[in-house]
């Protein structure tokens, strides 16, 4: 049994890591929020130390450490905000933690490449949580495309919508500085389905962006890809709200539908059983999403002055 710490314990999507850490047999020893509301805990695990300063946490955890293996903490979940999420992996190799982060890894490209660094220098593993790949019908389409024979370039849509409250926007999820903006927060995991099935961006232009969606046209290797992402729920179709549903998700590829809106249950607990195996995600995974997002991000704010800027790999900055 291993001892993990959980970083974000009142965040949205804390519950699935909790529910992980219990499916795989293993124990949360200590929790850290700002924000007290942390009664999903009892759920779980109800005898976890509970911090709301950093500072008492990271206190906690090194006295643990120092107590021996048994004791001592092997795992540090993270979900926090996005743009903390470097800094609380560092915290985790630096007190003798593999980390196991929620989506995006980072904000930024360069910021990969310091992680690798302090990954060496520790031993220590970084695992991404990248569970769109874990999905049954997303690793079929991986291999269908994979065994193509002649290969061919394919025409995708994709379209993701998650209908979000006044709130969200009141939120570290609404300033793009802390979140990375839509495109980044609730579109990372799909440009990394999408690499990671049809390769590498050859090009990526935003042709709309506001507060609460964005869209635009990706090139990959193996596809040309349409995309929208809105958190609007005015965007939902109108058979999916009159089923009471708040997410739509739909990709098409030369118009045949891949549908693959269920079966995201228990994605998480599937990555903890791979990470635990020693098969998880690991920091140059996530390399081709992290560059996408940023590319995209860039590309809003060109286009925000009426320019329609393409990017590529070759002439990032």
């Amino acid at each position: 049994m291993k001892n993990f710490a959980l970083i974000g314990a009142a965040g949205y999507v804390a519950p699935r890591h909790l529910k992980a850490i219990k499916d795989t047999g293993n124990r949360l020893v200590a929790a850290v929020d700002k924000s007290d509301s942390v009664g999903v805990l009892d759920g779980y695990f109800p005898e976890a130390d509970f911090f709301t300063e950093f500072e008492r946490f990271d206190r906690h955890i090194e006295k643990l450490r120092r107590m021996g293996s048994d004791r001592s903490v092997h795992y540090v979940c993270i979900a926090s905000p996005n743009y903390l999420h470097d800094a609380h992996i560092r915290f985790a190799l630096r007190v003798g933690a593999d980390a196991i982060c929620e989506k995006p890894l980072v904000l930024n490209p360069w910021n990969i490449d310091a992680l690798k660094e302090i990954e060496k220098e520790t031993g220590k593993k970084i695992n991404s949580i990248l569970q769109l790949r874990l999905h049954p019908t997303i690793q079929e389409l991986k291999r269908r495309i994979d065994g193509e024979k002649p290969k061919r370039k394919h025409d995708l849509d994709l379209t993701y919508i998650t209908s979000r409250g006044k709130w969200y926007g009141y939120s570290w999820k609404g300033d793009e500085g802390k979140s990375g903006g839509v495109a980044t927060n609730i579109g990372v995991h799909f440009f990394d389905m999408l690499a990671w099935i049809f390769g590498a961006p050859l090009e990526n232009i935003v042709h709309v962006k506001t507060q609460t969606g964005a869209a635009g046209f990706l090139d990959l290797e193996k596809a040309r890809v349409r995309w929208y992402l809105s958190l609007d729920v005015t965007d939902m179709p109108e058979d999916v709200v009159r089923a009471g549903k708040r997410t739509y998700r739909c990709l098409m590829i030369d118009g045949e539908p891949i549908v693959f809106t269920e079966g995201f249950t228990d994605l998480h607990t599937r990555s903890y059983e791979e990470i635990l195996a020693g098969q998880g995600f690991g920091i140059e995974e996530n390399r081709l999403a992290i560059e996408i997002v940023y590319q995209i991000r860039r590309a809003e704010l060109e286009y925000s002055r009426g320019e329609r800027h393409p990017l590529t790999r070759e002439n990032k900055s």
